[in-house]
């Protein structure tokens, strides 16, 4: 078998076979396949595209490239929740205890963050003591024990995919559905969970801009996923401004634990009640969507859901007095109103940008090697379709530096105040096949 010949057959409009993709990537990962090849044929599937076999045959050649995580240990179904990212994306730490408060194992392996905000983990570790860096056997302790746990990412998960990825990311090969769709369910698949829900985002401040891509890219998904055995679900959901109120570590901490007490964000309540019911649903423990949301209701409403938080704290070395005294958080030294310069109604906000208006006070990495300040960030005081008048706050800045003109410059050129502004649909669209 010869490279040269599957770039020839992929250019063609042809199908490649499972052993034919299995050859690439092995070879590939072995490092016997050079990138200048890989590179033609990426650009080749991102023109002549992939069926649904071989997009499930790419990102099971991608799972076995590396080790897998066997969760088999853990009784139930474990059920995990992926995000195509966004800005104020705080929904892990709210659904992880609040689906676990129903009795349903989260094996929670998280990422840190490189862009707006930091990931899951750096959101965490701004909680006084927290460990992500627990032992596997820990790790699947605490899940078969108390339902819930999350770990920091092992080195050498779907290492094909970490080659592939650095090299569509130089090579414009990048917005490819089969290869971004395999990229991500290799990862979660490779995770060990049983069921997966994905929350696939659209509009300004997603990777995909229109609700037609995030519909293509999510139907791709749920089929490798369908079609390698773990049963998948999908929520298109609104990026066209931040999610919630907070962008930043410590203060999205603050967002969650207010979530999970029933006073968070009516936004950020209502995309988690939307991937929680998958979730309840898939792991079996109701028989309809309506079912699964009415219960996690009930684990919010009763306190179930802030306990699980508390003991999820707790048993990863964290402090839990934080969840009762939030004020134990990391604190910014200052706090700076942006006040509106005229009356009307917020039109816009603009989601990327007012992301790196949070990375520019430091709640960010621009790069992998950059420091986050988990004390910073952003509270949008108002969202589309909100009204106001001039003088009244826009955001709230917490900074840990007096003079923020960067910032201020940054957050007025991303929000725009109309005559009129309607609210966005936050759920666009469920994708179950």
């Amino acid at each position: 078998m010869r490279m040269v010949d599957l770039i020839a057959r992929k250019r063609d409009g042809k199908e490649l076979t499972t052993e034919e993709i299995n050859f690439f990537i092995q070879g590939y990962t072995k490092g016997d396949i050079p990138d200048y090849q890989v590179s033609a044929l990426a650009m080749a599937i991102f023109f002549q595209d992939m069926n649904d076999r071989e997009r499930a045959d790419l990102t099971m050649a991608m799972v076995h490239s590396g080790e897998t995580i066997d969760l088999s240990g853990i009784e139930g179904v474990k059920v995990d929740k992926h995000s195509t990212g966004g800005v104020g994306d705080t929904t892990t730490l709210v659904l992880a205890p609040l689906v676990a408060a129903l009795d349903i194992p989260v094996a929670k392996m998280s990422g840190r963050g490189l862009g707006h905000t930091g990931g899951t983990i750096d959101k965490l570790e701004s909680i006084q003591g927290f460990d992500v860096e627990i032992t596997k056997e820990q790790f699947l302790h605490l899940v078969n024990e108390h339902k819930i746990a999350v770990i920091g990412q092992t080195g050498n998960l779907t290492p094909a995919d970490k080659k592939l990825y650095a090299l569509r990311d130089v090579t414009g090969t990048v917005n490819s559905i089969p290869l971004i769709a395999s990229s991500i369910m290799s990862k979660k698949i490779a995770a060990g969970s049983d069921a997966i829900v994905l929350d696939v985002k659209t509009g300004a401040g997603a990777f995909m801009k229109t609700t037609e891509d995030a519909k293509e890219l999510a139907h791709a998904m749920v089929s490798i996923g369908n079609n390698v055995g773990r049963k998948t679900m999908a929520v298109i959901s609104d990026m066209s401004q931040p999610l919630g109120e907070a962008i930043g570590n410590a203060l999205e901490v603050q967002e969650a634990i207010d979530t999970l007490r029933g006073k968070g964000p009516k936004d950020l309540e209502e995309l988690c009640l939307a991937l929680g019911r998958q979730m309840v649903f898939l792991a079996g423990k109701a028989s309809s969507l309506e079912e699964a949301e009415e219960k996690l209701k009930e684990v919010i409403a009763n306190g179930k859901a802030l306990e699980k938080f508390k003991e999820f704290i707790a048993n990863q070395g964290g402090d839990p007095s934080v969840v009762d005294h939030p004020e134990k958080l990391p604190q910014a030294k200052f706090k700076i109103e942006l006040p509106a310069r005229k009356s009307g109604k917020v039109a816009e906000l603009v989601a990327d940008e007012i992301g790196t208006a949070a990375m520019l006070l430091g709640a960010g990495r621009a790069t992998k090697e950059s420091q986050i300040d988990l004390a910073v960030g952003l509270m949008l005081n108002k969202k589309i379709g909100d009204a106001v008048e001039p003088g009244e706050s826009l955001v709230t800045i917490y900074a840990n530096r007096e003079n923020v003109d960067d910032v201020i410059q940054k957050l007025y050129e991303s929000i725009v105040i109309a005559d009129d502004a309607v609210a966005p649909v936050l759920v666009h669209d469920i994708v179950t096949e």
